[in-house]
């Protein structure tokens, strides 16, 4: 392929860009650190690690919340950069594809196409690919066919549930709850049991090695502040804590995923009790998720081998293959 493109999937949490140069897919942290309110002092995963750490001068924040963009500005500067770090400081003429979520509003959606025009990156041609659909294309689906596919993503800000079928987006239902809120529950639960604070990377460790630590029948380890003394303190916590913190939000997920179903027409309903559920993004690998979301709906859940990187991995599909170019479109004139 000759034309130089991107595929960009804008995460709250992690910015997955395919590049055609070397056909790979970079994922960093999508988070920027503004020393003096004016200063680019660090993005990516360089911010992530300042993140909770950094003196009051040094603003850490996301540019994306609940799966739009809320601060373009800071968006903008980040795409530059990581554009022309991919280009080796060379920006030229490209194309660029960009995943937008469907249940948002049209001002939203244009939103990511402006992103994209306003970055100084030289697009040339700008085109939008709703995220079910490449993630549908992420996880080897043939999503152009008549069949009814069930697609669940689970981001850190937001869970996706989207039904599709002959290539487009049948019912699609965006709720505010991920990995974010998992994170959350995780900390809530730790300062009610045990009087203790811990800061957001601590739970998403526990979040992450919660599997692990099950299988070798461990508690978990976490450092915090004591609410009652304000001293710094190490804590062993059950996993049977964590496990409960995080059932209100598993079954907000199933009961979305319910309401889909109810409203999808019967012959699509027939399909995916055939074919499951295709269950993916980041939050998706929290341990027991897929297996209570299975329970809950009695269906099969197939969860996605490269869970992550599903949509970008869709992008770079369309971007190398022109059967699968007639999925994204342009908003330049707003609408379809």
């Amino acid at each position: 392929m000759n034309n130089l493109a991107f595929g960009i999937d804008l995460g709250t949490s992690n910015i997955r860009i395919y590049n055609s140069v070397d056909d790979n897919i970079m994922m960093e942290k999508n988070m920027i650190a503004i020393e003096n309110k004016r200063t680019i002092f660090a993005y990516g995963d360089s911010a992530f690690e300042m993140y909770e750490k950094a003196p009051g001068n040094i603003h850490i924040s996301y540019p994306l919340s609940n799966g739009v963009i809320a601060d373009i500005n800071n968006m903008e500067i980040i795409i530059k950069y990581f554009v022309t770090s991919l280009l080796n400081g060379n920006i030229k003429p490209a194309e660029y594809y960009i995943a937008v979520p469907t249940d948002v509003t049209e001002v939203e959606k244009r939103a990511f196409y402006d992103l994209i025009k306003e970055s100084n990156v030289k697009a040339k041609k700008i085109m939008v690919v709703e995220k079910a659909i490449a993630d549908g294309l992420g996880m080897d689906i043939d999503i152009k066919n008549s069949q009814g596919v069930l697609v669940v993503d689970i981001g850190f800000d937001t869970t996706e549930v989207s039904i599709l079928s002959l290539g487009g987006i049948v019912l699609s239902r965006l709720i505010k709850t991920g990995g974010l809120k998992f994170d959350e529950a995780i900390k809530n639960a730790v300062r009610k049991e045990f009087s203790l604070f811990i800061g957001g990377k601590t739970a998403e460790n526990v979040k992450i090695n919660l599997k692990e630590l099950e299988e070798a029948g461990k508690n978990a380890v976490v450092y915090g502040r004591d609410i009652v003394t304000g001293l710094p303190v190490e804590r062993e916590i059950s996993t049977e804590i964590v496990d409960r913190a995080l059932d209100e939000h598993f079954d907000a997920i199933i009961d979305n995923i319910k309401v889909i179903l109810e409203r999808t027409p019967p012959e699509l309903s027939a399909d995916i009790y055939r074919h499951g559920i295709y269950l993916t993004g980041g939050g998706s690998m929290v341990n027991k998720l897929a297996e209570r979301i299975a329970n809950g709906t009695g269906l099969k859940v197939n969860l996605a081998e490269n869970p992550q990187s599903s949509v970008a991995l869709g992008l770079a599909k369309i971007i190398k293959d022109d059967n699968f170019k007639s999925v994204a479109y342009s908003i330049e004139g707003m609408g379809k």
